[in-house]
């Protein structure tokens, strides 16, 4: 089914998807959270605790833009994401939503409006609150466990993993093409920022080699 191209607007919110706490914060579906915290940091503002939002939240002031990460856990990422577009009347389409992606390789990157939510429960759980799938999502690779040697398939076991450190090195590179690109996004320029973000990055020696470290506790009621 196709979609209605997007209203060229700025974002008001920026959303970084992961799970809370210590436990979770070098594990591979935090990569949303990796993010915005070195956006963050970027930026000079300080992400804090606002329980009215569900979460840890900056108003960066002099870009308009709001910085939220859920601490709600990741499928009920929504409950944050809801409270915080409705108490400052921000649309869906000014929304951007920064996640681990499984279907493309660790060091891609993809940024597009609205479509599939790929089985992600995060962002099922936002356009469930938002009432439309009609917001932007920047996708971070993270690769498939089926790619692995030997394959797997416990998705879920994977993505609250840390990655190995030649993985983690390019994830974190990927990551760093993402800020460049921040400012296209932040001027609503988004067919600019998608051809830079779109585009493969140069191959380098680093594969997905079977070399995680030891998985990390699943957190209540959370699923890949």
């Amino acid at each position: 089914m196709a979609h209605a191209a997007p209203p060229v607007a700025s974002p008001k919110l920026l959303v970084g998807l992961g799970n809370p706490g210590p436990d979770y914060s070098e594990t591979r579906h935090n990569a949303g959270f990796w993010f915005c915290e070195r956006l963050a940091q970027q930026l000079g503002v300080t992400l804090n605790r606002e329980a009215r939002f569900h979460g840890e939240a900056a108003n960066v002031r002099s870009a308009g833009v709001w910085i939220l990460l859920p601490q709600t856990f990741m499928n009920r990422s929504g409950q944050a994401v809801g409270a915080l577009a409705r108490y400052h009347h921000i649309q869906p389409h000014e929304i951007l939503v920064v996640h681990d992606e499984l279907d493309i390789a660790p060091g891609e990157l993809r940024l597009k409006f609205g479509g599939g939510l790929g089985g992600h429960n995060g962002l099922k759980d936002i356009a469930a609150h938002l009432g439309t799938q009609d917001f932007w999502r920047l996708r971070i690779g993270i690769g498939h466990p089926r790619q692995l040697t030997p394959p797997s398939q416990d998705v879920a076991k994977y993505v609250l993993q840390r990655p190995p450190r030649d993985e983690q090195t390019i994830i974190d590179e990927s990551v760093t093409r993402a800020l460049v690109s921040w400012p296209d996004m932040l001027a609503g320029q988004w067919e600019k920022a998608t051809r830079q973000l779109n585009s493969r990055p140069k191959p380098n020696s680093a594969s997905n080699k079977n070399e995680q470290k030891p998985g990390v506790g699943k957190a209540s009621g959370e699923t890949a």
